[in-house]
């Protein structure tokens, strides 16, 4: 079978290798359709993404989907070949107790093999191949009418939802959506669908405005045009992941609102300006990846909500390296890049 492979920086390949036979309680995947992350673009530009370095050559992807091709012994459920499913990257590594403050919590569980990372040694395979096992406790059916090209997308859509969900309310509020890449545009909708009363949409592109806008935007600020954030928002979600942005989002956030932070800050120091989070009482709030809200995406997706807009380009999986490179140039105009895993697909 071919995977994409990423063997250091700047240097992915389309590597060949056996197709693998799922063991007692595992799944075989037949992959379709996997959609580009930024931690993809990171291993493959840097040979690292955060504090996970490559030690070897890794399959790349998180954000998979397609059909059940075999099951392992001991495997029920339901599941049968040829159904489409999806796939929860994350499994937790150790006993899975967690302290009672955070009990539930398991996307803060202190080891965690997710697909497609490098943070252990032997890295953990992503979902980017033909073929792939998984253990059958992270696979999670799709709904009717909800095909592997959306079932894909399922994942960064659980980020989103998870994000909106870290504030108790949100119907009628004010919010603000700074940073429109994929997983901005999807918080925009995942606040859409969680009541919110106005969203705003900020960022440097153009065109990632014009995908903010069809996943639900009212109100758009071109930051490349001089456009100036909003002032007095209830609640702000950061998607940059930018420093520099933090002071102005701090700024436009309301004296006693609330910031969730989504995007990932840099591990080294960085410049902010942060006066405001103590003069104005602002609740700053993390969020990192989800817990078992990708099924709530599927439901999401079940009943009508429409991700489209967010993919922008499409490539066969033999082009993994022009995937990643119109993913990773902000000229490009590109939004979610999605790779086709299979011919048929």
């Amino acid at each position: 079978m071919r995977a994409v492979v990423v063997h250091g920086p700047g240097d992915v390949r389309i590597d060949e290798r056996d197709v693998p036979v799922p063991g007692p309680g595992e799944v075989l995947l037949a992959l379709e359709w996997g959609g580009i992350c930024g931690s993809d673009i990171a291993y493959w530009r840097k040979g690292a993404s955060g504090t996970a370095a490559l030690a070897h050559p890794m399959v790349l992807g998180h954000e998979v989907a397609g059909r059940v091709a075999g099951l392992g012994d001991g495997v029920g459920g339901g599941l049968g070949v040829g159904q489409p499913v999806t796939v929860h990257p994350a499994r937790p590594v150790g006993d899975g107790v967690l302290p009672p403050r955070i009990a539930g919590r398991t996307n803060l569980y202190p080891r965690v093999r997710y697909f497609g990372s490098a943070a252990f040694d032997p890295h953990t395979d992503g979902g980017f191949s033909e073929y792939r096992t998984v253990p059958a406790d992270q696979i999670r059916p799709l709904p009717e009418g909800v095909d592997t090209e959306q079932g894909a997308l399922a994942e960064p859509l659980a980020v989103a939802l998870h994000a909106v969900g870290r504030v108790p309310e949100l119907r009628g509020r004010t919010v603000l959506v700074n940073g429109c890449g994929p997983i901005g545009s999807l918080v925009v909708a995942a606040a859409r669908l969680r009541g919110a009363g106005t969203v705003v949409a900020a960022d440097l592109s153009s065109s990632s405005l014009k995908v903010a806008l069809a996943m639900g935007a009212d109100d758009t600020r071109d930051l490349s045009r001089g456009d100036l954030l909003p002032e007095d928002v209830d609640v702000v979600f950061e998607a940059s992941g930018a420093p520099a942005a933090l002071g102005p989002v701090l700024r436009s956030t309301a004296r006693g609102g609330t910031l969730v932070q989504v995007g990932n800050l840099p591990g080294t120091a960085a410049p902010a300006a942060l006066g405001d989070l103590v003069t104005r009482e602002i609740t700053w709030i993390g969020s990192y990846r989800f817990v078992d809200e990708i099924d709530d995406a599927l439901r999401a997706l079940r009943d009508g909500l429409d991700v489209t807009p967010l993919i922008t380009h499409r490539f066969p999986l033999e082009r993994a390296g022009e995937a990643l490179a119109v993913a990773a140039d902000p000229g490009s105009g590109s939004s979610k890049v999605m790779l086709r895993l299979a011919a048929g697909a």
